[in-house]
């Protein structure tokens, strides 16, 4: 396995990842697809903002991809500027195999040289294996937030996790 820092080839695998498990789950709280060129123009934003897109490969094709933003909304609330909320999606068949410990463990590496302070990850809360996994590495639960969410038409709950990086 390698991680390394997503390129533009990427988008397309990284599209395909984002979306896998939005018709069926609640993984993410949305039910519509991303496009390609969404995807594209979110990474260029990364990209524009020196946050990171990071990627693993697994015999030369992409098993997932990591990357952290913005807490709270871009520039909004500037108390925040050391704070990221990140995201992680692993390809099922690589899942438990420590293809998402290696992008979470390179992307807090990330963070702490960008001199940030706090990782955030919010997660639906009946997605007890993502919250287990971040428990794994070092995040504590900090807020649980019910009926934040409507997807598949029932309220979700939200769990907050965090891990202070320094």
């Amino acid at each position: 396995m390698i991680v390394r820092a997503a390129r533009v080839a990427d988008v397309a695998a990284i599209t395909s990842l984002y979306n896998a498990l939005i018709p069926s789950t609640t993984t993410a709280w949305t039910e519509t697809l991303d496009t390609e060129a969404e995807r594209l123009d979110w990474f260029e934003r990364q990209q524009a903002d020196g946050f990171p897109v990071l990627v693993a490969e697994v015999d030369g094709r992409v098993a997932g991809f990591t990357a952290y933003e913005h807490f709270r909304g871009a520039g909004k609330w500037p108390g925040y500027r050391f704070t990221v909320e990140h995201s992680v999606h692993v390809a099922e068949e690589h899942w438990g195999t420590g293809v998402g410990r290696a992008l979470v463990e390179h992307l807090v590496d990330h963070a702490r040289t960008a001199g940030m302070h706090v990782m955030v990850a919010a997660i639906d809360g009946a997605n007890t294996g993502s919250i287990e996994f971040h428990r794994r590495l070092g995040f504590a639960e900090v807020a649980r937030m019910p009926e934040t969410g409507i997807k598949f038409g029932r309220w979700l709950d939200l769990v907050l996790m965090q891990r202070i990086l320094d």
